[in-house]
């Protein structure tokens, strides 16, 4: 989940899978400016806002998050079967949980938001995986960390049951590895790692790969 640009080489046009991606946004100038930034990527195929559902990559580009936009958020993600990054300018403390477990994988700070890295967003919520610049990243550990330490001792604690090899992969994936060095490091085929990190999102009802860090450091397993 580190914020570190890694940019994807497509290949020839018609060898590449294209992700469709629906930019929502308030304002005009920032969807064209989204759009002009995504256009010059073969395997991006640009989407309406109303044609947000199953498959498709919504980007959400914020100034700032309200209560409307979280709830717009999580019907889009929960009902439609989208998948989110976002694109904001200011995020609180209170609202980064939220965020996650409504369903968004990657964020990017708008005054970062070039193309490469808006690409980087794009494919990171496309495979399920997680993509946190790595100040919110920090923000996320210690506000977890403080909700886990609040509910130790709790009668009724949710416990998540996550196995050993789910803790190790979990570990990885919070510093930042993506599935070929987790592969590497943990001797597993790069199949192995993608079945444990399905299993786990599956079984707990998790979005992706960030809400399934999330989660870990809730229960604290990580």
């Amino acid at each position: 989940m580190q914020s570190a640009t890694r940019t994807t080489q497509p290949g020839p046009i018609d060898a590449v899978e294209r992700i469709r991606v629906a930019v929502h946004t308030r304002d005009p100038i920032s969807r064209e400016g989204v759009h002009s930034q995504l256009r010059r990527y073969p395997e991006i195929e640009l989407r309406e806002e109303s044609e947000s559902g199953p498959g498709t990559v919504l980007l959400l580009v914020e100034d700032s998050l309200d209560e409307a936009v979280l709830t717009r958020l999580r019907r889009l993600v929960r009902s439609e079967g989208a998948r989110a990054a976002l694109v904001v300018g200011a995020l609180r403390e209170a609202e980064l949980l939220d965020v996650i477990e409504c369903g968004v994988g990657a964020i990017v700070w708008r005054h970062e938001a070039t193309a490469p890295r808006l690409l980087q967003a794009v494919h990171a919520a496309a495979r399920g995986d997680g993509d946190l610049p790595s100040d919110l990243l920090g923000r996320l550990i210690n506000q977890v960390g403080s909700l886990h330490r609040s509910a130790a001792g709790r009668p009724g604690a949710p416990v998540s049951g996550l196995t050993p090899r789910e803790v190790d992969v979990l570990r990885l994936v919070a510093e930042g590895f993506d599935t070929g060095e987790i592969a590497k490091k943990l001797s597993y085929s790069e199949r192995t790692v993608k079945n444990v990190m399905h299993g786990m999102t599956t079984r707990l009802h998790l979005r992706n790969r960030a809400h399934a860090v999330a989660q870990a450091l809730r229960e604290g397993y990580i």
